[in-house]
């Protein structure tokens, strides 16, 4: 019809390959809402120190709320207000979904069946005090505090003591109200895609210099998957001949450990897989080189998204068909240190590479549930495989305290080397430590 390809027309023409500062970036966000607002939500998630808003554009079918079954994605970028190439990208992939919908036939799964959001700047008032563009560092790194948004966060392994930024808690609140499954976090200054864990410690095997979550495998694959649809990360190069990368990936620890960052943040707290894309060696690259970054990434960020469809979801029912929440649900042989929960739904996602895996379902007070599952790649279907377990004695909605934001594996320090405690252990002591606090 007319009126859509009008549609088309106008917001492809507002979008130039240049630098959107604050004003801008709202104007075009709130122009794809004016007209496209049945597939998108334009909403802010807090304010940076300045006041600016942290917006958030999510699209989908159904862009303002959670739907059963539908999983729930993240983009957010120039988290570090100097890295710039990120924030731009994310204006162009916003673009690309919302001309391509009703078009693009896997565009159009891709959206009937997940709740993608975008955030394009975490850290707009470091980006707006960049005033001369380097590629290397400036002060705009950090939020209008002077802090480092990617230190800022808890972390699982040390006491950070770091006052939480109103940018890091908006952050947080975020990932609290929403089933976030799968994110990446976009900066700059390398070329390469870094996975969980960035700190460590004896427990997750840090000491031979990589710190190995329990799910190491899919973060392999995720990180890969990103690095070889990208024009060139997976050739590993890197920057600079004393930096190179096999493949075009990293575990964050064994690139250089930090502590405070997202992406942990994400996996252990949020319940949500994170990857950090390093997607330019220079941090704020001219404008005109805009152009080739969005090409050079654009089949990757759409390849990325599809990877929230890996492994098995279900809900956790009682006799009723009521939804059961915070019910644990985790696949045996690899236990979170926060158990993995239900939400209010009752429903749960689990990341899993294809195989056999044996899926644990634990409603506190009564006996756990087995179910063998074999799970087939079917992110090309847009669907992960479908697993429900239904408890007939349930009534009664578990209370769960949440899990603590202490340092958690910092309880095993009093353990000797002769003690090498593994993640099952982990798993009691928190349990135990959540039952007495």
């Amino acid at each position: 019809d007319v009126v859509g390809i009008l549609c088309l027309v106008s917001v492809a023409a507002t979008l130039d390959f240049k630098y959107h500062h604050t004003e801008e970036l709202e104007k075009y966000l709130k122009g794809v809402h004016a007209e496209y607002p049945s597939l998108t939500h334009l909403h802010s998630i807090g304010r940076s120190v300045e006041g600016r808003d942290l917006w958030v554009l999510v699209l989908g079918r159904f862009p303002t709320h959670h739907n059963i079954g539908i999983p729930e994605f993240k983009y957010v970028a120039n988290m570090h207000g100097d890295e710039t190439v990120g924030r731009e990208i994310l204006l162009h992939l916003i673009d690309f979904l919302v001309t391509s919908y009703g078009h693009d036939p896997v565009i159009t799964r891709l959206l009937n069946n997940t709740r993608i959001h975008i955030m394009p700047t975490m850290n707009p008032d470091g980006f707006e005090a960049t005033e001369v563009p380097d590629c290397y560092y400036t002060r705009g790194r950090y939020n209008k505090n002077g802090e480092d948004l990617n230190r800022n966060f808890p972390d699982a392994f040390e006491s950070n003591n770091a006052i939480i930024q109103p940018e890091t808690q908006a952050v947080m609140n975020w990932i609290k109200n929403e089933t976030f499954v799968l994110s990446a976090n976009l900066h700059g200054g390398a070329l390469v895609a870094s996975y969980t864990f960035d700190n460590g410690n004896s427990v997750t095997g840090s000491s031979k210099g990589y710190s190995r979550s329990p799910d190491d495998d899919v973060f392999i694959h995720l990180a890969k998957t990103y690095s070889s649809h990208h024009a060139s990360m997976y050739k590993g190069a890197g920057c600079d001949s004393r930096q190179t990368f096999p493949e075009g990936i990293t575990n964050g620890y064994s690139w250089y450990q930090l502590e405070g960052g997202m992406q942990d943040y994400n996996y252990v707290w949020g319940q949500c897989f994170e990857i950090t894309l390093e997607l330019s060696c220079c941090k704020y690259p001219p404008a005109d080189q805009l152009k080739k970054f969005w090409r050079d990434n654009k089949v990757a960020l759409i390849e990325y998204i599809k990877q929230v469809h890996l492994g098995v979801k279900g809900q956790v029912t009682d006799k009723n068909g009521n939804p059961i929440p915070n019910a644990i649900v985790e696949a045996k042989g690899r236990p979170h240190i926060c158990p993995y929960r239900t939400n209010e739904q009752g429903e749960y996602y689990l990341l899993l590479l294809p195989g056999t895996y044996v899926i644990n379902a634990t409603v506190p007070g009564f006996q756990s549930m087995l179910k063998t599952v074999e799970i087939p790649d079917n992110t090309g279907n847009f669907s992960a495989l479908q697993q429900d377990f239904s408890f007939s004695e349930v009534s009664t909605r578990p209370r769960v305290a949440s899990c603590p934001k202490i340092p958690l594996y910092q309880e095993l320090a009093w353990a000797s080397a002769a003690v090498k405690p593994t993640l099952h252990v982990l798993v009691l002591m928190t349990a135990l430590l959540v039952i007495f606090k």
